[in-house]
């Protein structure tokens, strides 16, 4: 009967995941023998909704589901690193598990990008798919060897805005010059636009913005945002998102910590991200319209579309980003270009006749109201 109720626990904790089944048959002394007390660091300010909650979820998870042989401490940007260092945390042991993007790291390799997001590329579904059944997780272990490193997905943002603006912006020549905070890859194509381009954590957004060193940011959308108050310096909200279609978040493990694990604890940690990277997109697009309902109607925010001719300079500036990375990349990078590259040109035509012929026609001049 014990067994069978820790099987129950297990199941329940994350969300009836079937990898964590084999926890179940280690027997009571055993479990009692192996007590882990880890720390997970993250990118977010502590409390944040979204991607800060979203990552004290998997940290919950891991604990309940391994019936505390796992406790996971979880430590907001500058608690136990600055925002941006989570990844040298994990690495050198500091923390067992880290949450954040991977494209924050493009200074350690060029290749991290590609597992959270990259201009025009996947939706949160595609990317997904990529990873789990496009043989990009094998790469991205591979990738990760190096430096001690093991990860995962866990969460999605969905489709993100272009971000706030204190002027309106009707061309590509009224980007030119403006100071805007934007991340990884991003940067690089606006860079080419003439934007000057700044790095901020998300917390140093709102005191940038207020004291006019930049002009405007992007953060992630209107869940977020409207948290953070950019409408009060920035009246103009932009879309599309076309930089961060779906960004995916990781969950990453001390390759050494990892290694020691034994395999029922390894499906508990790896179903835990696997939940939360569900969980948290569904959190998003449950929360990002009744927000973006609040940035317009009570704040006043001006939503507005980027111009045709701003999205067609930005989507050669990818491509022009994209081969110049490739260009100078080694082999373990070249490889995941050609594989993200090569999925890319073969779910879009589904994407397309798929889902966003499906929105399209959502679209059309009809009625779809209940008659009260």
């Amino acid at each position: 009967m014990a067994g069978n109720r820790r099987q129950f626990i297990k199941g329940a904790a994350l969300g009836g995941a079937g990898t964590v089944a084999a926890a179940s048959s280690l027997s009571a002394p055993a479990i009692a023998q192996e007590r882990r007390e880890w720390r997970m660091v993250t990118s977010w300010p502590a409390g944040l909704p979204g991607v800060g909650t979203g990552a004290e979820r998997i940290a919950n998870w891991i604990t309940e589901a391994s019936e505390g042989r796992i406790t996971v401490q979880v430590f907001g940007a500058g608690e136990l690193v600055p925002a941006l260092q989570v990844w040298d945390a994990v690495s050198d042991g500091t923390a067992q598990l880290g949450h954040d993007a991977s494209y924050y790291h493009i200074g350690k390799t060029e290749g991290a990008a590609f597992f959270t997001a990259f201009p025009f590329g996947f939706t949160a579904g595609e990317i997904t798919a990529w990873i789990e059944y496009g043989g990009a997780q094998a790469l991205w272990d591979e990738l990760y060897e190096p430096f001690n490193l093991k990860g995962f997905l866990a969460g999605n943002t969905g489709t993100q805005t272009f971000g706030w603006f204190r002027e309106e912006v009707n061309s590509v020549a009224d980007l030119e010059g403006k100071r805007f905070r934007a991340p990884g890859n991003q940067g690089r194509v606006l860079s080419k636009l003439g934007v000057t381009v700044v790095v901020l954590p998300g917390g140093e957004i709102f005191p940038a913005l207020q004291a006019g060193t930049i002009d405007g940011a992007e953060w992630i959308g209107p869940y977020n945002d409207l948290s953070f108050g950019l409408y009060q310096v920035c009246p103009y909200y932009y879309s599309p998102g076309y930089h961060e279609p779906g960004s995916a978040l990781q969950l990453t493990v001390n390759k050494s910590e990892w290694d020691s694990l034994p395999s029922d604890l390894q499906a508990i940690v790896r179903a835990a991200a696997g939940r939360g990277n569900s969980d948290m997109l569904a959190e998003y697009n449950a929360q990002s319209g009744p927000a973006l309902r609040t940035l317009v109607q009570e704040h006043g925010v001006q939503l507005r579309s980027l111009p045709e001719d701003i999205l067609i300079a930005c989507g050669n500036a990818s491509n022009e980003v994209l081969n110049e990375i490739y260009e100078d990349a080694d082999d373990v990078v070249r490889r995941i270009i050609e594989s993200y590259a090569e999925f890319r040109r073969a779910i879009i035509p589904w994407t397309r006749i798929g889902e966003q012929a499906f929105l399209n026609s959502r679209l059309l001049p009809f009625e779809y109201e209940l008659a009260r």
